[in-house]
């Protein structure tokens, strides 16, 4: 059994999905941020960083912060969704570290001034648009080449980036411009287990498709 502290964000529902893909039994523990849950003292024992998601494995008592770190660590908890074999496995961890490196922070701070303080700061608003669409384009380019972002199979790099790209509509793109990013989106978007892992802790959350 896993606990699963979270909350209703890209970084929250990774970790959900992942777990529902894995088919690990988990318990919901819900950290709402909206109102400084996450700087509880018996949370921040769990993850220092005083940031969502964090697990905790009942079966042997580890627990683990950073979303791409409990990423890993479920895939070989499970020997799912993160290959063995040595240039599947780099990919992986490329593209993995692309979203954690670049789209979660860009995509994180495109949301902080364009959706959440709109008119404070222009040119913050102009260049993290700029940004997002530079992304777009590098996962377009690479969706045209393979099913996948890692290549031909799903990954944790699947995993960890859909959740920012649902987010779609506050990004202010135009799909016209990023058709393997909308055939990948959607492929991903029809598996079961991230339609199950998607609304966790339950909001009412669902999973915007873009037009065709």
């Amino acid at each position: 059994m896993i606990d699963l502290y979270t909350w209703s964000t890209p970084n929250g529902r990774k970790i959900s999905i992942m777990l529902e893909e894995c088919g690990l039994p988990y318990t919901v523990h819900a950290v709402d941020i909206n109102k400084g849950q996450q700087f509880e003292p018996a949370f921040v024992k769990i993850s220092p960083n005083n940031k969502i998601p964090a697990i905790v494995d009942r079966s042997n008592g580890q627990s683990v912060f950073e979303s791409g770190a409990i990423l890993i660590y479920l895939a070989e908890k499970t020997a799912k969704f993160l290959p063995m074999d040595r240039p599947r496995r780099i990919a992986t961890l490329e593209w993995l570290f692309f979203q954690m490196a670049s789209v979660g922070p860009m995509f994180g701070q495109l949301h902080h001034f364009l959706r959440f303080n709109p008119g404070k700061a222009p040119y913050a608003e102009e260049r993290y648009h700029t940004e997002v669409k530079r992304l777009y384009g590098v996962m377009n380019r690479r969706l045209g080449e393979v099913p996948y972002l890692a290549g031909r199979d799903y990954t944790i790099a699947d995993v960890a980036t859909f959740p920012w790209v649902a987010r779609w509509e506050w990004h202010r793109i135009d799909w016209a411009e990023y058709p393997n990013v909308a055939r990948w989106y959607r492929a991903i978007a029809e598996r079961p287990a991230v339609q199950r892992g998607y609304d966790v802790p339950q909001t009412g959350a669902t999973i915007a498709l873009p037009p065709l």
